[in-house]
């Protein structure tokens, strides 16, 4: 399987290749040529697979140029119960009123990016000591990616994380997670600043061809092929668990924030995952509920972007956006790269003569969810249930209740523990004690590690080429 840009000037790729890169030397994300398309066969054979095993038939159909054997050996250590809690990796529950919720934050950090970033730090270390290469990992965290990132790369031979978070934006557990880290490839840089201003500075660090050559720069962000692909795996698996034979239809219902989540789920149902709608929830940063419920999307500067109590989609900018966008103009890259000049002059486009086929085709819908909707959420499902969701987690219980059909199917996808959000949680139901795992009693206590910088690309080169050269 080959990839391409989707702003058309790149040459075709290998899976490799793709999941050093980060960003495109055109400014683009790279996708594969085509997606492959899942036979009915295939899904009946895939259905009582095990995760590790669903994860290597998903992934080999995109990592072609991975021998098997090794790309087996790569599942087979990312994917077990000691690091995910579970011998289901990620299994569906069902709350009273009968939304699931797909369990995605048994993984080191509480939060559904390790299912992604465990695989990727095997596969970075698989790929780096095949070719005798460095990498030195640049990315940006909202509070989720971060930690995930570091905690599956700390002590990995041949990388380097430098990770941008913005200062004060994240929770105390949050910002403990990642500053407590003492591993000496691990580097926290807190910018003055939003989530999108950190974004900016990866994205104008990856730009810069010169400098991302001579120091190896690579992203962990969700713009690297390799965490999407990674993702796809457990739109499979939580349909398998929702669901009793192939011939039904389920919905998603995902918080999102820089559209790589939801993105991997567009790629499931393109591949032929029975998927019937994929439900965008978003907090009061609503550009994507804004853009799929109007054809427009108008991406906010970072002093018009709010701090809420979802933090981690406390986002403007959707990165991964331009994929979908990509596939939705039938992968004329001319025209995304007129559409993304508009991005950049900060005016945006209207699509709305689209929005049949982005519901119709594709599949989205979109809600938004306020800090009061979550509070309220949260006191809902532990008052039902007997059980805590995390703020975001919670905006999409709220949407998918708020949307949902008769008889449809939807599967909330998890995105963090209610661990990592204790004073949102106490707010919403009082002083009750949250269950963490044992491991991380005392978190916020350990000595933390960070750098504080003003928001400035070229003080981050600096920080990065003291610890390099």
């Amino acid at each position: 399987m080959k990839y391409i840009s989707t702003r058309g000037q790149t040459e075709h790729k290998l899976f490799s290749e793709v999941l050093l890169m980060g960003l495109a030397p055109d400014g683009g994300l790279m996708l594969p040529e085509k997606y492959p398309v899942i036979s009915e066969t295939m899904l009946a054979n895939w259905r009582n697979l095990s995760y590790k095993n669903l994860a290597f038939e998903i992934i080999s159909l995109f990592a072609t140029d991975i021998p098997a054997e090794d790309l087996h050996d790569i599942v087979e250590r990312t994917y077990t119960e000691e690091v995910f809690g579970t011998p289901e990796i990620t299994p569906v529950r069902t709350l009273k009123d009968g939304i699931k919720i797909q369990a995605l934050s048994n993984g080191p950090t509480l939060a559904f990016k390790d299912m992604a970033m465990q695989f990727l730090g095997n596969m970075f270390e698989y790929v780096l000591n095949k070719e005798n290469k460095q990498l030195n990992i640049l990315g940006a965290t909202s509070g989720d990616t971060g930690s995930a990132a570091e905690y599956a790369l700390r002590g990995k031979k041949g990388v380097n994380v430098f990770m941008l978070s913005p200062e004060g934006k994240m929770s105390a557990f949050q910002r403990a997670q990642m500053f407590s880290l003492q591993d000496e490839n691990i580097v926290n840089i807190a910018v003055e600043g939003m989530f999108d201003d950190c974004q900016d500075i990866v994205k104008a660090v990856q730009n810069d061809h010169a400098f991302k050559e001579k120091y190896h720069i690579g992203t962990v962000n969700s713009i690297n092929w390799g965490r999407i692909v990674a993702q796809v795996v457990y739109y499979f698996a939580g349909y398998f668990r929702a669901t009793e034979n192939n011939s039904q239809q389920v919905s998603f219902c995902v918080p999102s924030g820089n559209f790589g989540n939801v993105c991997a789920g567009h790629i499931a149902k393109q591949m032929g995952l029975p998927i019937n709608r994929l439900i965008v929830a978003t907090n009061e940063n609503d550009v994507l509920d804004q853009f799929f419920k109007t054809g427009e999307y108008r991406p906010r500067s970072t002093e018009h972007t709010y701090v809420t109590s979802s933090p981690s989609m406390d986002i403007s900018k959707a990165s991964n956006f331009e994929r979908f966008i990509f596939d939705l103009m039938q992968r004329d890259d001319n025209e995304i790269q007129v559409l993304w000049a508009e991005v950049g002059t900060g005016k945006g486009f209207n699509l709305h003569f689209m929005l049949p086929e982005i519901r119709e085709k594709y599949g989205f819908v979109s809600g938004k969810s306020t800090h009061a909707d979550r509070l309220t959420t949260i006191r809902q499902v532990y008052e039902s249930d007997g059980e805590l969701i995390d703020p975001h987690t919670a905006d999409g219980v709220k949407v998918a209740r708020e949307l949902r059909e008769d008889d449809e199917i939807i599967i909330c996808l998890e995105t963090a523990l209610a661990a990592k959000f204790d004073a949102t949680i106490h707010e919403a139901v009082g002083e009750v004690v949250i269950p963490r795992p044992t491991k991380l009693d005392g978190l916020e206590d350990l000595p933390q590690r960070v750098q504080v910088v003003p928001n400035n690309a070229e003080i981050v080169k600096d920080l990065i080429r003291e610890k390099l050269d």
